[in-house]
């Protein structure tokens, strides 16, 4: 199967946040509070992906309540956040669902989505990915994290599906 039947084979999106939907930086307040840039494109995706009826579940690292309450403004219900362990979330999520792994796509950065990414059927990452990431995955974004990446990926299953508008 080509790069671009896999686009349209895509059933379920899961996500990483930090380095996928945000940039990576972190602006660190005095009272140790963390700010993440996240781009609005992506937001635009997101919500046309949940409205096409995906699947779109996050599975993060981070603990920010104000990237949980932006994407619960933008649809997404499945939002996993503080996880250490995301192999273990992503298998009790597929089982939750009776998912297809082979329908889903998974957008990582870094070595925490290693596992997960090894074990989807579309894994795919931001242009500044590490290494071992990118090494792994069969999309590259031509754009990085935070910069309209997962709209790319959005884009590019909603396009295929005849709901991209």
């Amino acid at each position: 199967m080509n790069q671009l039947e896999k686009f349209g084979e895509v059933d379920t999106l899961l996500f990483d946040v930090d380095g996928v939907m945000t940039d990576s930086s972190l602006h660190v307040l005095e009272n140790g509070q963390l700010l993440r840039n996240m781009h609005t494109r992506d937001g635009y995706a997101l919500k046309a992906a949940v409205k096409a009826g995906l699947r779109v579940c996050i599975i993060t690292g981070g603990k920010s309540e104000g990237v949980k309450i932006r994407l619960q403004n933008l649809g997404v219900t499945d939002i996993y956040v503080g996880i250490q362990d995301k192999l273990e979330t992503y298998e009790e999520y597929v089982d939750i669902y009776e998912l297809d792994e082979g329908k889903i796509l998974y957008m990582g950065d870094d070595l925490p989505d290693l596992a997960v990414m090894r074990r989807v059927g579309f894994p795919v990452c931001p242009a500044d990915a590490a290494p071992e990431i990118k090494k792994i995955s069969q999309y590259v974004s031509s754009l990085n994290g935070g910069h309209g990446c997962v709209r790319d990926v959005i884009e590019r299953v909603l396009k295929l599906k005849g709901d991209w508008t």
